[in-house]
C-alpha cells in the first residue's frame, strides 16, 4: 500500500459519507454525513466549504467509518456524536435520556407567555419539570427568563446527572435543581408551574415506531401504558397539590389526544387554556389551569 492509498480529503470522505448513507437508503443522507464527518473529524461546515483538500488521518477516518456502521444500523446521528441543539441551546444526551426534538419547542413557546405574565406579577416564577430527562424544557425556559427557577424530576439517576450538565453547560446551575422521583412521590412546595413531556405511546405501538427510536430511546421514557393516557392521569390527580393558586399544567401530548386528556383534566376541575400545534400543524401542547368556579 502506497502513502496516497491512505490519503483521505475532506471533500472525497464527505462524498463517500453521502453515498454509503444514500445507498442504505437514510433519508437525511446529505446532512447526516456532514454532521458526522464534522464530529470525526473535528473541522466545522466553514472549513469543509473552505479547506476541501485538508487531508484527515486514518484515525479520523477510521472512526467516521465506525459511526457511518452505527447509523446504518439505526442508531440517529446525535446519538451517535452525543448531543443535540433545543431551542438555542445544546444539550447532552445519555442512554437514559429521549433525544429532545423539534416539537417539543411548541411546548417551551406555549408556556413562555404564561410564565412571563407570573414573573412580571411577582418577580419571580417557580416551575416543576416531570421527567426531565435531559433537562430541555426546564433549561430553555430558565435560558430565556432569569427569574425563573426549576426543579427537574427524574426516576433515572443518569438521566438528571445528564440534566446538571446540560444546566451548568448553559449556565443557570445555580436556578436548577435535580430531584430522583417517581412523578410526585418525592417533591415538595409549591409551583407556578407544572410542565412535562410524558411518555405518551401505547405500549402496543412502541415496537411499530421507527426504528432510531425502538433500538435507541429508552423505553420508560415511551411507555405510556395501554392507552399512552397513564402518566397524564396521574399529573391531573395530584396537580392541584403542587400548583400555586393561579398556577398551570402544561403538556406535551401525542398526535389525536388532546380529546381524552382533556376529558381527564376537567374531571380532575382543570379547565384548557391555550393549545398549541407543531411545525407539522398537529395540536402538540396544552395548558390548563385550575378552575376557579
Amino acid at each position: 500500500m502506497t502513502d496516497s492509498d491512505n490519503r483521505h480529503p475532506l471533500a472525497q470522505v464527505l462524498r463517500q459519507a453521502r453515498a454509503v448513507l444514500t445507498e442504505a437508503a437514510i433519508e437525511s443522507a446529505d446532512l447526516d454525513a456532514r454532521l458526522l464527518v464534522e464530529w470525526s473529524t473535528g473541522c466545522d461546515q466553514l472549513e469543509l466549504i473552505r479547506n476541501p483538500n485538508r487531508v484527515i488521518g486514518q484515525h479520523e477516518y477510521e472512526t467516521l467509518q465506525a459511526v457511518l456502521a452505527r447509523r446504518i444500523n439505526g442508531e440517529s446521528v446525535h446519538r451517535i456524536i452525543g448531543k443535540r441543539a433545543f431551542f438555542g441551546i445544546e444539550l447532552s444526551l445519555s442512554t437514559e435520556t429521549l433525544e429532545p426534538r423539534p416539537d417539543t419547542e411548541s411546548l417551551v413557546e406555549l408556556a413562555l407567555p404564561f410564565l412571563q405574565e407570573r414573573i412580571s406579577t411577582f418577580e419571580l416564577a417557580d416551575i416543576v419539570d416531570l421527567g426531565t430527562g435531559t433537562g430541555a424544557i426546564a433549561l430553555a425556559l430558565l435560558d430565556q427568563l432569569p427569574q425563573l427557577r426549576a426543579v427537574g424530576v427524574d426516576i433515572s439517576a443518569d438521566a438528571l446527572a445528564t440534566a446538571r450538565k446540560n444546566a451548568g453547560a448553559a449556565g443557570v446551575s445555580s436556578r436548577f435543581a435535580a430531584l430522583l422521583s417517581d412523578w410526585f412521590s418525592e417533591l415538595t412546595g409549591s409551583y407556578d408551574m407544572i410542565i412535562s413531556n410524558p411518555p405518551y405511546i401505547p405500549a402496543a405501538d412502541i415496537e411499530h415506531l421507527q426504528r432510531e427510536v425502538v433500538l435507541h430511546d429508552p423505553v420508560k421514557a415511551l411507555d405510556g401504558g395501554a392507552d399512552g393516557l397513564d402518566p397524564y392521569r396521574i399529573i391531573a390527580a395530584s396537580a392541584h397539590h403542587y400548583l400555586r393558586p393561579g398556577g398551570a399544567v402544561a403538556l406535551e401530548i401525542g398526535a389525536g389526544q388532546r380529546e381524552d386528556i382533556e376529558t381527564i383534566f376537567s374531571r380532575q376541575n382543570f379547565v384548557l387554556h391555550d393549545v398549541k400545534k407543531d411545525l407539522g400543524g398537529h395540536e402538540r401542547a396544552l395548558l390548563f389551569t385550575a378552575n376557579e368556579k
